[in-house]
């Protein structure tokens, strides 16, 4: 196999398995609070304390992955464009 080939072969399958993933699991945790729902802080002893609720995923500590965002947004666009 070519360099170029096997390097078109490699994206091929990264972007089917993500494109699996996005369809079997389309919710990952968030990045910003790591799922909690809302951020760590401490307090003056240094003990870890609830924060403030997660503004990226509202509190919730999921967020819709990037690629089923798209999925949902040109689903959308379709069903939109053809009735």
């Amino acid at each position: 196999m070519t360099p170029v080939t096997l390097a078109m072969a490699c994206l091929l399958a990264i972007t089917l398995c993500y494109g699996a993933l996005c369809v079997g699991s389309p919710f990952g945790t968030c990045r910003k609070c790591n799922g909690f729902g809302f951020a760590t802080t401490t307090d003056r002893k240094g003990r870890p304390k609830r924060g403030k609720h997660c503004r990226r995923c509202k509190g919730r500590g999921k967020r819709v992955r990037i690629g089923r965002w798209l999925y949902n947004r040109a689903s959308r666009i379709y069903r939109a464009g053809t009735r």
